[in-house]
């Protein structure tokens, strides 16, 4: 599928998110100089096509009181660690979940993030999480987040306006 101009001009404009407006898209339609049907239609191909995985809501979890934050890292057995990960990441409160590759001094391959309410409760969600995986034996560490200085989905025409042509 081609992803034309046109195309890539609406999804840097979705990238800032829907108008909370009751027509949101055709808040959008006016921000890029289409029809509200338009804006609908490339949407749709879009979707269908898997270029926009889907639409959803993100919520700000700070303000609904989940302040602990922590990145849970494992050193997974290499044979291992692809079913582990699609165990871990099946988990209701795993938000993200990643292979690295490890490093001089660092260990870890295996990377998932867990939000609760207190440290308390994160660290209840990791022992589930070692218990369903059988990965309590394995080499782990809780990084628990200290301070949030940017948050925010990813934002790729932003990005490619900064690379060279």
């Amino acid at each position: 599928m081609t992803v034309d101009a046109t195309d890539r001009a609406l999804l840097a404009a979705l990238e800032a998110g829907l108008a909370l407006v009751e027509q949101p898209f055709a808040a959008l339609a006016q921000q890029t100089g289409l029809t509200e049907q338009e804006v609908i239609d490339r949407l749709r191909r879009l979707k269908s096509t898997n270029v926009i995985k889907r639409f959803g809501v993100i919520v700000r979890h700070r303000e609904l009181g989940y302040r602990a934050n922590a990145m849970v890292v494992w050193d997974i057995p290499d044979d291992q660690v692809s079913a582990v990960a699609r165990i871990l990441a099946a988990l209701p409160f795993v938000t993200l979940c990643y292979r690295r590759p490890r490093l001089p001094g660092w260990p870890y391959n295996l990377f998932c993030m867990i939000h609760g309410k207190d440290r308390g409760s994160v660290y209840a969600q990791i022992e589930r999480a070692n218990a369903h995986a059988g990965t309590a034996d394995l080499p782990q560490a809780v990084l628990f987040s200290s301070r949030a200085f940017k948050q925010h989905g990813a934002r790729y025409a932003a990005v490619q306006a900064l690379e060279p042509a």
